[in-house]
């Protein structure tokens, strides 16, 4: 297991990767369809701290796999069986996003996740062995994840046995997640991994892809429920459309800017940009499940006011554009996307649920879609040579 050449050419995403992306499908659905069930039954801030914990759950199991792939994927026998024991924890983790964010019992995600560290540690562990001149780094990460990893089990025990009230727990989890973001930085201190640019760039790509499907796939069920209730009716019909139209105005927004080459000049500012992702990665995820509540009301009586609703789509996507340009920005010079532009479309998305009353909430979609477009638009006249 030696590191892999930075500027190996045509680098590209393997199909075990693929694979491994596929598990988390089904955590990534897990969790959207419990934050649209609780904004369609008006708990909507109520559910945005368990959607963010267990979300971060999942980001960050994809992301200690995809760096450590980008510099160590050897798909021998031993490199694979010990991806394929990391799948199956991301499965344990899908399995209790449920009870996570409807009795905030975290066991089977505390298992799940105890299942895909310890396999990624054994990783680490013999990059160690093999890779002697990348010895400590890989040394450093492996002890690092496990003793993060201890705290986690640590913060379960003391709340399933009564040790730690919810205040404390929040704090405890945030903690966690501090000393889970440091470990990179500081196991890196030494030496850096051998990470390849165009391939991590592809590989956030097609995660961003994976969570756009996934907004796909809950407006398709947002929109049966609605044709179960009743027949198919205009708001219904435009709801669709709409829908359909954003997720693809923000697909061409992210494909827009060229994160590989900007990690290749900018490596330096690589956490910065795989950091943010979080919250990009987040936010589609959010937008999916208010999608899905969007279509459902169309014929559905549901408990959350209509603006809630509004915003339950609004919000995901101006912090979807927000980050964006806040994300690439240090990596790619001059900005693709004109910040002003980026900032004035966000301003614009957040103010339309206002107008819910007038227009509807398929009518507020609809126009925050168009929003969208305009600022593709805006962008690709702005980019053109004079």
């Amino acid at each position: 297991m030696s590191a892999r050449a930075i500027d190996e050419p045509y680098r590209v995403s393997s199909q075990l990767e693929l694979l491994f992306d596929l598990t988390f499908v089904v955590a990534i659905a897990a969790v959207t369809a419990q934050l649209a069930h609780m904004v369609a039954d008006g708990h909507a801030l109520a559910g945005i701290v368990p959607f963010l914990q267990v979300f971060f759950a999942i980001w960050w199991a994809w992301m200690n796999f995809t760096w450590f792939a980008s510099s160590y994927d050897t798909d021998d026998v031993l490199y694979r069986v010990l991806t394929m024991v990391q799948m199956a924890g991301v499965l344990v983790l899908a399995a209790g996003v449920p009870a996570a964010a409807k009795f905030d019992d975290y066991g089977a995600i505390t298992l799940g996740y105890v299942i895909m560290r310890t396999a990624l540690s054994a990783q680490w562990v013999r990059a160690a062995i093999e890779d002697p001149a990348r010895r400590r780094t890989a040394l450093r990460y492996a002890v690092g994840i496990m003793i993060v990893q201890a705290g986690w089990v640590l913060r379960l025990f003391a709340v399933q046995s009564g040790m730690m009230a919810h205040s404390a727990d929040l704090v405890a989890f945030a903690l966690l997640v501090v000393c889970e973001l440091a470990v990179p930085p500081w196991a890196e201190r030494t030496s850096s991994t051998n990470w390849h640019p165009h391939h991590i760039a592809e590989r956030y790509g097609l995660f961003t892809i994976i969570l756009l499907g996934e907004s796909v796939l809950a407006t398709s069920r947002g929109v049966a429920g609605a044709l179960e209730a009743a027949d198919s009716s205009r708001p219904l019909v435009v709801m669709a459309v709409s829908g359909l139209v954003l997720l693809f105005a923000l697909w061409w927004l992210y494909f827009l800017t060229p994160a590989g080459e900007g990690l290749t000049y900018r490596r330096q500012r690589s956490y910065l940009w795989g950091y943010g992702h979080y919250g990009i990665f987040a936010s589609l995820a959010a937008l999916g499940a208010g999608l899905e509540v969007a279509a459902e009301q169309t014929a559905t009586h549901l408990e959350a006011a209509l603006e809630v609703i509004c915003y339950a789509v609004a919000i995901p996507t101006a912090a979807f554009l927000l980050l964006l340009w806040l994300v690439h920005g240090p990596i790619v010079a001059p900005p693709v996307t004109h910040p002003a532009a980026m900032v004035g479309g966000a301003v614009a998305v957040l103010l339309l649920p206002l107008t819910t009353a007038q227009i509807g909430v398929s009518g507020v979609v609809a126009a925050i879609a168009a929003v969208c477009v305009l600022l593709i638009v805006f962008t690709l006249m702005s980019s053109r040579p004079d």
